[in-house]
């Protein structure tokens, strides 16, 4: 028998002793404005292990048309819009990109929208993007909210795109911001964005990403609560039909005291072939004492080989808050409710309805937007007449 040298039991006999150690927190996620300094787009990255890089590769390498994206504007109230220099001071404070298509869309824009809301008067800002085409696009905006202001900023997106973007959201102190991201885009669609939110003092922010339409679409929020007492509040809605992939990676980031967020998610797979992600991760820092902190994600199944992957994370470095907990659950009609529903006289295929709408209504009802509001029921009116046994 051939005795092993101790070299031969050394860890490097069995792992790359040049490989860098894996991340074992939030905190150390790589982050930076070249991609010679992320982790290459790759199945075996933690960014990408759930993506299908073969349908987002024009996103992810090559190159992208970095002029303005097409988009239309209704204004209301203290708001302003307008295109500068990628140079601009109010460019690059909110985050900096952690994967390859976040750094290569801020690198490939020529100029970012900047909307700026001001504390004269309560606005609002519908913008809508339904002229992209197909061709590979990079895009920045930067929505710069003044203290004590209050406003709405609703992006509109349908028709094709293929579009990869940055958007960085500056909540002012005592600030009141409402952010909804509507995507009804066709089903050829691909669409990846990171949010970058970081919230002041004293400040509120509602997130709320919409999904109802699209073959790709994967928008990645991140919440920074950086000064005492601010809060945050990230919704998420999506139906995923037959073919469609729907991915969300969502991080909260405390690090002040006394600071709140809810993070709610909620799905329904309609099609054969469905795919959702939802990661959620919160991290609780040392100097963020007096944390309240809660997230979930839930799915409902609707059709046989449609699939959700759900990984909540919690991430506590003080023992000094109010509370912190996540849930997660994936699973099909309750027997139960549609038996009651019966019984009463509905139909079986109108009791199914019901359930979706009343399971997701919780998410909507969150949403304080009307518009919004009734744009998602008719387009649920549509969608689940798909429903059936």
């Amino acid at each position: 028998m051939t005795q092993k040298t101790s070299a031969e039991h050394s860890p490097a006999a069995f792992y790359n002793a040049d490989a860098l150690p894996p991340v074992q927190t939030r905190r150390e996620r790589l982050s930076a404005f070249s991609t010679d300094d992320l982790n290459p787009v790759s199945s075996r990255s933690a960014e990408w292990r759930f993506s299908p890089l073969d349908r987002i590769e024009n996103l992810t390498s090559g190159e992208r048309d970095g002029s303005d994206v097409p988009a239309a504007y209704d204004i209301t109230g203290a708001a302003s819009v307008a295109h500068v220099p990628m140079s601009d001071p109010l460019i690059g404070r909110c985050g900096r990109p952690e994967e390859v298509a976040s750094a290569l869309a801020w690198h490939d824009t020529k100029n970012a929208l900047i909307i700026t809301a001001s504390a004269q008067d309560a606005s609002e800002v519908w913008i809508t993007r339904d002229a992209l085409g197909l061709s590979a696009r990079a895009g920045h905006t930067v929505i710069d909210v003044a203290p004590f202001a209050k406003t709405t900023i609703v992006f509109d997106n349908r028709g094709d795109a293929m579009l990869s973007e940055n958007v960085e959201i500056h909540v002012g102190e005592s600030a009141q911001v409402v952010v909804v991201s509507l995507q009804q885009w066709n089903h050829g669609a691909v669409h990846l964005a990171s949010h970058f939110c970081r919230i002041a003092a004293n400040a509120s922010l509602t997130h709320a990403v919409i999904t109802l339409g699209g073959g790709v679409t994967r928008i990645n929020p991140t919440a920074h609560l950086a000064e005492n007492a601010g809060s945050a509040t990230l919704l998420g809605l999506y139906t995923a039909d037959a073919g469609s992939h729907i991915e969300s990676q969502v991080f909260v980031n405390h690090d002040a005291p006394n600071t709140v967020s809810r993070v709610s998610y909620k799905g329904a797979l309609r099609g054969a072939g469905a795919r959702t992600v939802w990661i959620g991760d919160v991290l609780i820092g040392r100097e963020a004492t007096g944390t309240d902190s809660y997230e979930q994600n839930r799915n409902l199944i609707l059709a046989e080989g449609a699939r959700a992957d759900s990984v909540p994370n919690l991430e506590i470095e003080t023992g000094d808050i109010v509370g912190a907990g996540h849930a997660s659950a994936t699973g099909r009609f309750d027997g139960e409710q549609l038996f009651y529903l019966r019984s009463r006289g509905i139909t079986e295929h109108e009791a199914r309805q019901l359930v979706v709408r009343g399971f997701l209504n919780e998410v909507l009802a969150m949403v304080p937007v009307p518009r919004v509001q009734a744009i998602v029921h008719d387009a649920l009116d549509e969608a689940l007449e798909e429903v059936s046994a």
